[in-house]
């Protein structure tokens, strides 16, 4: 207090200078008037940034936070509009009561939080964005992304766990000296709609092959760091060098799945992000007492942080079959049980916590360097922030026993399951139960299969390379003319433009051929576009077969599953699973 008994501005903490705006919806940052108004300087051009102000949804302008000892002017009113509530007096600014209205709109630019953690917290603290800004640390992902998550689109981002031991008392956690590995990976497939999401957890003793990686070095020259192949999984981070961009592509040569971005979290994350939430509820079915983890709990629940949420999350030889199958369970146990509190009222309407989100947020990551500002996040956790939590399922890659090994410490792909399930994120399939709507839509779609189908010999058929590997056209018109019967067809060279997927166009008419060539072929009905015939080289009207990106070969079904194989372990974020 000065000799007036007035506040000063550098006493208050910014949490309680949230007021609500009536006009706008938005939280904004002021002062109470008993602040001192003396000495404060004129209006300053805001700094230059990479972030849009008004994208972030604040009324007060970048580069006039609170800085000690100064005032904050409020924002501008516009005309007409009626004054914005105000504290009392010689009191802090308080909020008043959330309406049911603001409270979904809070959630909904909150709600990324939830993608592990991170963003939406982020994207929250506008109002010191270049402090925040600062704090990310980001590294190049050397081309081995899509170049960015998109808004219209489905979204996948990689998060990496690495135990690499920097920090304060995380020496007692094995090999204080390692580099670091791809401990805990997980692809986060966001559905296109929003409306679900599948978060599959990699093994890191999965044998895999690891391929060449173009890596860029400090002095921006470029290195190309030798693939390994028939290797665990876990070294395609830190060793030899390698960078998150070396882990991006091994998961895109195991999965098919190029992700849109990457997230490098270390020890240091799962500790401060569960303090700035004020811990986690974890549940176990059975005591533990664990010397290599250094956990110890007592059946039942328990609310976790800190360090006790480290040993958490890094427990294994205590739960299943003591293996890292078994700690992955763990783990997602635990990321569930982070996001619902992430997604609970009492953290996503407190200025304190989100502040705290902030900064453990931005300073507990190392992001790819299209996410490396503040804005960017931002707009990743409002897509994220769509999603409901019971529609996440996590699940994990189908893997069974090396059989190279007599004892087995590490694992291989189970062929009969793994392929599906990569499949479904490919092609964009829930792993939860579809809404009411799309199973009317999947039904429509299916009803194209649905009649009468002429005979092979009758399909005519153009056949052009769509985005499909390079001599796919003239393989499938061999195999349908030799093995199937499809003598009327040809090959009509390169499509004008890539396609994502496989699409067989046709005229009403040749409905019954379209349904004979979708049944020989496996196509699925997306895959069918009722429209117009071309005529062929015969100067006959034709259906045209466009092979894209996503053809998986002559004599390959096209079809991807509806459904996970019964034998894929999963659980969605919504629920509460006990570790046993």
């Amino acid at each position: 207090m000065d000799a007036q008994g007035r506040g000063r501005a550098d006493d208050i903490d910014p949490a309680d200078q949230w007021v609500l705006n009536p006009n706008t919806g938005e939280y904004e940052m002021r002062l109470p008037p008993s602040a001192p108004q003396s000495g404060v300087p004129g209006p300053r051009k805001p700094p230059a940034s990479d972030t849009d102000p008004s994208a972030l949804g604040s009324t007060q302008p970048l580069g006039r936070s609170a800085a000690p000892g100064r005032a904050v002017p409020p924002p501008r009113r516009r005309r007409g509009a009626p004054a914005p509530e105000e504290p009392l007096p010689g009191r802090r600014g308080r909020r008043p009561a959330k309406k049911a209205a603001k409270g979904k709109k809070v959630l909904l630019w909150t709600g990324g939080v939830m993608a592990f953690v991170l963003v939406a917290g982020a994207g929250a603290a506008y109002f010191y964005i270049e402090h925040l800004n600062s704090n990310i640390a980001s590294v190049s992902d050397d081309g081995a992304s899509t170049g960015g998550f998109e808004k219209d689109k489905a979204i996948n981002i990689l998060l990496i766990g690495t135990d690499k031991r920097t920090g304060a008392g995380n020496e007692k956690y094995g090999d204080a000296g390692s580099v670091g590995h791809a401990d805990t990976t997980i692809l986060l497939h966001v559905s296109k709609d929003r409306s679900n999401a599948t978060a599959l957890s990699i093994p890191r003793d999965l044998i895999v092959d690891i391929p060449d990686c173009p890596t860029t070095q400090e002095d921006g020259s470029q290195k190309v760091i030798p693939g390994t192949p028939q290797t665990r999984f876990n070294t395609s981070l830190g060793q030899d060098d390698r960078t998150p961009s070396c882990t991006m592509r091994t998961v895109t040569e195991l999965t098919g799945v190029k992700p849109d971005n990457f997230m490098v979290a270390d020890f240091n994350a799962v500790k401060t992000l569960t303090s700035a939430v004020g811990g986690v509820e974890v549940c176990l079915g059975k005591d533990i007492d664990d010397p290599d983890s250094h956990l110890k709990l007592s059946k039942g629940n328990h609310t976790i942080e800190g360090e006790q949420a480290l040993a958490f999350v890094r427990t294994r030889h205590s739960v299943g079959f003591g293996g890292d199958l078994s700690r992955i369970g763990l783990q997602q146990q635990f990321l569930s049980a982070l996001m619902r509190k992430l997604k609970d009222n009492d953290t996503l309407t407190s200025p304190s916590k989100m502040l705290d989100l902030a900064e453990a947020g931005t300073k507990a990551l190392t992001v790819d360097s299209q996410l490396s500002s503040i804005g960017k996040l931002k707009d990743l956790g409002l897509e994220l922030g769509k999603l409901n939590t019971k529609n996440l399922t996590f699940a994990t890659t189908p893997v069974i026993d090396n059989p190279a090994e007599k004892v087995p410490t590490t694992v291989v792909l189970n062929d009969s399951s793994a392929p599906q399930v990569f499949d479904m994120i490919k092609n964009d399939v829930s792993f939860t139960a579809v809404k009411e709507k799309k199973k009317k839509e999947a039904a429509a779609v299916a009803a194209r299969l649905k009649g009468t189908k002429s005979a092979a010999s009758e399909v005519r058929v153009r056949i052009m390379n769509g985005g499909a590997v390079a001599g796919s056209a003239q393989e499938t018109l061999s195999w349908l003319q030799v093995e199937e019967g499809v003598t009327k067809s040809e090959n009509a060279g390169n499509a004008p433009a890539e396609l994502a997927k496989t699409t067989l166009e046709y005229a009403p008419d040749q409905a019954d051929q379209a349904r004979r060539l979708a049944d020989i072929m496996g196509l699925p009905g997306s895959a069918l576009k009722p429209g117009e015939s071309v005529e062929n080289a015969q100067g006959v009207p034709a259906m045209t077969l466009t092979l894209g990106k996503d053809f998986k070969g002559a004599g390959a079904s096209q079809t991807t599953p509806a459904k996970a194989p019964a034998d894929v372990d999963k659980s969605t974020a919504d629920k509460v699973e006990c570790a046993e």
